[in-house]
């Protein structure tokens, strides 16, 4: 599956590939929201300690197994990971799990069609902004994740079940 390559348009050059693996932290994404999403209203009422903690505890255990996972296949993808969980957060706190999952996904493909540059020299680079495409050791990309995944966990530990 890492040299899989998916055909993606880009405004720069026509078609690029990107590598399924890119896509890779959408199924980790998925899990966790569909672990998320439950209508356990009584228990969750019941609960000696509730069970929101224990979903942030999950979800800080999801960014760790991200980054042990990271040290074998790359820790862009432990970035990428955990900026799309962060970012799933945020957007599960306005709308719903399947909304999240899908600005994810949104997201990686923002980054792939818009955030790419052509430099003279041939070669893509990408703009400022498309984070899930900085190299694995750019403290920027890494700033910024750590940043809005701190902003996301109290949100998630602060939705009550429905």
């Amino acid at each position: 599956m890492g040299a899989s390559e998916v055909p993606v348009p880009t405004l720069v050059s026509g078609m690029i590939g990107a590598r399924l693996v890119y896509f890779t932290p959408l199924l980790i994404v998925v899990a966790v929201m569909y672990c998320l999403e439950r209508r356990a209203r009584e228990p969750e009422c019941t609960a000696v300690v509730p069970i929101r903690r224990y979903d942030a505890g999950a979800l800080v255990l999801t960014v760790v197994l991200a980054h042990t996972a990271g040290l074998l296949v790359g820790m862009d993808m432990a970035r990428n990971t955990t900026l799309l969980v962060a970012l799933a957060l945020l957007v599960r706190r306005l709308a719903n799990e399947a909304t999240a999952v899908a600005a994810g996904l949104l997201f990686l493909l923002f980054n792939l069609i818009l955030g790419r540059t052509l430099q003279p020299e041939g070669h893509s680079s990408h703009t400022w902004w498309a984070v899930a495409l900085y190299p694995a050791g750019s403290v920027t990309a890494w700033l910024v994740t750590a940043v809005l995944f701190a902003l996301a966990l109290p949100l998630a530990e602060g939705r009550r079940a429905r």
